[in-house]
């Protein structure tokens, strides 16, 4: 089980651009690559898919266990000649002081070698220090190797080169020097997203050709080799329940951010998944639940307005019962307006409230959350759940109606207001923070499971057509 960990001193190094590129690298050689995000992210992982050809997986030590990081990484490894993780922000940057949920943690857990991605910009013999730094903070972790990044030129390479070998013992296994053309294009949630940005399969090879001119993949997969074995035994998957019910999923250059586990999970438990585009899609089509997850609606306003009778349609069927359920960028199309820029657009107004995009985030990082009594997918008697999640807004809801009852008591976090989210609408559950269907949260069983109850028809009968009377 070939694998390592890339990482870098500090966010905004390069990490996503130098990743995609190795993966895209060793793909054009003809290899199997497994890519992994670390941490809760939607789009450096889509552009990690698109490099490496295979879904990546996100590995995150808040929603997932230490047992179940391993078995996902060791099932989702298989069939794979080398598996590739990103880190998210620094090597030693994480949520607690004592370091148990960073990179560097993810890293012995795995076994895997770390190689480190330095920007390098304005910094010359400052870069030793920096590496035996960060060798001797946790002799436990292997740095393996350093790629410099954003590299001033042939002369500010010889100089690198110099430092690291004569003051370290960490091999040099690549220099990208400083290209304008290599780097994705970034906006206020990051990196551009790989469903919104023109020509995404020129850019990867553009990276692709990139790292594989000016880094050893050779000796990379060398490194690799050395990983040691995850000993989890993959999980085998369960068999998915026959399709009973059926489930709209928007999903369009608007509404991209989806992890594969829970559209896998929706399937499981017995989902159809239909795809919507909230975009060129003028009718809802025939489903029994519906599912908006993130995205930027707010870039896509002026199409999602023009849509009317989508809109309508939605509009329509969430008044008339249907079950359905929207995160972040679900919950501002579902809203009465979005205004961003001083221009406001009509929305769908199935939830009576208006979206007002602000200059800074109002909710960034991971939450808790309480489940109230409201909470429409709580099974029987089952006591309130503490859902670990996570939320990335610029954002607020204005003139929400008083009397709107909310899922969620926010322990951690922002949400809807700072203390609540999740709120209810007839049988929509819509609000800011993301769910991951895991061990510990099998929120995918749970919608299933009501989108079936409040279809209201037995497993052999048709679905009941939602669309206004269409």
């Amino acid at each position: 089980m070939s694998h390592l960990l890339i990482s870098a001193a500090h966010k905004s190094s390069g990490k996503t651009t130098v990743t995609a590129g190795i993966c895209a690298a060793l793909r054009g050689r003809g290899l199997a690559v497994q890519p992994f995000k670390k941490g809760p992210d939607f789009i450096d992982p889509m552009w990690l898919s698109l490099a490496a050809g295979r879904t990546c997986r996100n590995l995150d030590f808040y929603t997932m266990s230490g047992s179940e990081i391993a078995t996902s990484f060791a099932r989702n490894s298989a069939g794979a000649d080398v598996s590739v993780i990103e880190g998210n922000k620094g090597l030693y940057d994480g949520l607690d002081l004592d370091g148990s949920n960073a990179n560097a943690a993810l890293a012995k857990a795995l076994g895997a070698p770390v190689i480190l991605v330095l920007e390098t910009t304005g910094m010359t013999r400052g870069i030793a220090p920096l590496i035996l730094g960060y060798q001797a903070f946790d002799p436990d972790i292997r740095i393996a190797g350093v790629i410099l990044n954003k590299v001033g030129g042939p002369r500010h390479e010889g100089k690198l080169r110099a430092i690291i070998e004569h003051y370290t013992d960490v091999p040099v296994l690549g220099v990208v020097h400083h290209d304008a053309g290599l780097r994705i294009d970034e906006r206020h949630l990051g990196l551009i997203p790989s469903n919104e940005a023109a020509g995404p399969a020129a850019k990867i090879d553009q990276l692709g050709q990139a790292i594989a001119d000016q880094v050893d993949l050779d000796r990379l997969l060398a490194i690799a080799a050395t990983a040691t074995p995850v000993t989890a035994t993959p999980k085998p998957r369960l068999a998915a329940q026959r399709q009973d019910v059926r489930i709209g999923v928007v999903r369009d250059s608007a509404f991209g951010f989806y992890y594969p586990g829970d559209l896998e999970g929706l399937a499981a438990a017995g989902a159809e998944l239909v795809p919507i585009s909230a975009l060129s899609d003028e009718h809802l089509p025939d489903i029994d639940g519906l599912f908006i997850g993130g995205g930027f609606p707010e870039t896509h306003m002026t199409a999602l307005e023009a849509n009317v009778s989508l809109r309508d349609e939605i509009r329509a069927a969430i008044e008339n019962g249907l079950p359905a359920y929207a995160e972040c960028g679900g919950l501002m199309y579902l809203s009465r307006s979005l205004t961003w820029h001083g221009v406001t657009c009509e929305m769908a107004g199935a939830i009576p409230g208006d979206t007002v995009m602000h200059e800074k985030p109002r909710g960034r990082g991971y939450v808790r959350l309480r489940e109230t009594a409201a909470a429409p997918w709580r099974r029987g008697d089952e006591p309130p759940r503490e859902i670990q999640a996570h939320e990335f807004h610029y954002s607020t809801l204005e003139n929400l109606d008083p009397g709107i009852e909310f899922a969620y008591e926010v322990l951690r976090g922002h949400g809807t207001d700072g203390r609540r989210d999740g709120l209810i609408v007839n049988n929509l559950l819509a609000g800011y923070a993301h769910l991951r269907d895991v061990a510990a949260h099998p929120w995918t069983e749970r919608f299933v499971e009501f989108v079936r109850a409040r279809r209201g028809t037995t497993a052999d009968a048709p679905s009941t057509q939602h669309a206004g009377g269409r």
